[in-house]
């Protein structure tokens, strides 16, 4: 490999440091993934639910589910179909904007999320957070916040 001697390289800490992310980042949401499953559901299919659980009246436009699930629209808009012929969720006219669409959780995606939580906060628990004490905890924290707060920034945002 040639090196560009501008080129800031990674130290071997640094190094470490993001490849130990990497790994954690994708083995965790393997793992949570694979918990999941035997509800019938992806992180994504879950992701939707909780969001769509938490907005008021259960509902939320297309496109602002498509940002804060980070997908693109007409990749949300594969997933509500399939999460649609599930019976978990439906698709609402947007009376203010013809245009518009929403996404609405139904009383079966409602019971599915009630269902599945339980299960999904103690995977979640078992593969990260009893993991850590309070304060690794805590310190996880706030070393990631400002991370996110920058991506937040260059995502224009979210």
């Amino acid at each position: 490999m040639t090196t560009d001697s501008d080129t800031p390289w990674l130290t071997d800490q640094e190094q470490c440091a993001w490849r130990t992310h990497l790994d954690v980042s994708r083995l965790l949401m393997h793992q949570l993934e694979r918990d999941l499953q035997p509800f019938g559901l992806t992180n994504n299919d879950y992701e939707i639910l909780v969001n769509l659980s938490e907005a008021e009246d259960r509902r939320l436009r297309m496109s602002d589910l498509a940002t804060s699930t980070l997908q693109s629209k007409s990749r949300l808009s594969h997933q509500i179909t399939r999460m649609e012929n599930a019976g978990l969720v439906r698709r609402e006219s947007c009376e203010s904007d013809r245009r518009g669409l929403y996404a609405v959780l139904t009383d079966e995606g409602w019971d599915t999320m009630r269902r599945v939580a339980p299960h999904h906060v103690a995977s979640v628990r078992k593969h990260f957070i009893d993991l850590f004490t309070t304060e690794n905890l805590q310190a996880l924290r706030s070393s990631l916040t400002p991370v996110a707060e920058h991506l937040r920034k260059e995502r224009g945002g979210l």
